[in-house]
């Protein structure tokens, strides 16, 4: 089964061909980040309102470690249990991924904070922004919770592997970065940071796909071993969304503190509801708040987005996507 412990080789006969698919499809989605030209985002920033910058201090603080911190769970816990050729494939593409990610970030840390000093904060949010620590301690707990696990042997050993998935596919990438997402394109709704949107764009195609793959492993094992899925399994994935929804309110707060036009806490509130009840539709699992999404602009933004990319790609560069991408589940 998926999660067996040892080393699976054989990719013929192929056991999880889906797992192949998702490989496929992320080699069509490649970028680079020489393809995203933020200089054009310098004359904006300088017009943006204190309240503003504030919002974009903090938002490319975060920027600064979070794709380096699920790169990391990824091939200290994700690698060593997803015992399947196939899957393997998917998670050495993933981890690529978030390299081109950390990339885009140091790349926006370098453009819009030109001050070493300023640069070397922005890197060390983990430790000085509590609103980050925050998230950052979350994360690094659910790191911890299997470390030590050197193989799933037990039925405890292979639930708490399963929660550390489905936090960082629904709690890190699904939430966190999402809350982030919805910021980037909020100030790309007034009409600036559209560099930031730009390569937000490709970051968000790619965060995608991997809670996709993610929520397949867990449908996969949950058909080979429906008895994990239990009622106290489903209990900790409402408690750790709930945590990690109020993780991001505090996040949220930070960055709104100054009063912000246009974008209340609220609304955030009710939007990061609204998708943690989406993370736990996705794995079968009754939602606890009930929100709608609040952001018309989330949904605008998505579809004018979607059209823009594919005429930029197929006329522009060399490897082409095909198929469709869809932005409702998600958001």
């Amino acid at each position: 089964m998926l999660l067996d412990p040892g080393m699976d080789l054989t990719l013929r006969p192929m056991k999880y061909p889906h797992f192949f698919d998702r490989f496929k499809d992320a080699i069509k989605n490649t970028w680079t980040v020489e393809e995203v030209d933020l200089h054009g985002d310098l004359a904006d920033l300088a017009l943006l309102s204190d309240a503003e910058k504030h919002l974009v201090s903090r938002l490319v603080a975060f920027f600064a470690t979070g794709d380096t911190i699920v790169a990391n769970n990824l091939v200290l816990n994700l690698y060593q249990h997803v015992n399947s050729p196939e899957g393997r494939l998917y998670l050495s593409r993933q981890l690529f991924e978030e390299a081109v990610h950390v990339q885009f970030y140091l790349n926006l840390l370098d453009t819009y904070v030109p001050d070493d000093k300023e640069r070397a904060e922005a890197f060390a949010a983990v430790d000085n922004i509590p609103s980050i620590a925050r998230k950052a301690e979350f994360c690094f707990k659910w790191i911890d919770s299997v470390f030590e696990l050197r193989a799933l042997r037990s039925r405890e050993d292979r639930r708490a592997f399963l929660l550390n998935v489905i936090c960082f596919a629904a709690c890190i990438e699904g939430l966190f970065f999402y809350g982030a997402f919805a910021y980037v394109y909020f100030l790309r709704s007034r009409g600036v940071l559209q560099g930031l949107a730009s390569g937000t764009n490709w970051v968000f195609r790619d965060e995608s796909m991997h809670m996709a793959f993610a929520f397949d492993v867990v449908d996969q094992v949950r058909a080979e071993e429906p008895e994990l899925f239990d009622a106290g399994m489903e209990q900790q994935v409402r408690d750790m969304l709930a945590e990690a929804v109020e993780c991001e309110v505090q996040f949220a707060e930070d960055l709104l503190e100054q009063g912000v036009s246009g974008l209340s806490l609220s609304d955030m509130r009710q939007y990061l509801q609204h998708v943690a009840d989406r993370r736990l539709a996705a794995l079968g699992i009754d939602p606890i708040y009930g929100s709608t999404n609040p952001f018309a602009f989330m949904e605008l933004q998505d579809v004018q987005e979607l059209s823009n990319f594919f005429e930029r790609r197929v006329s522009a560069y060399q490897v082409g996507v095909s198929g469709t991408v869809s932005f409702d589940d998600d958001f």
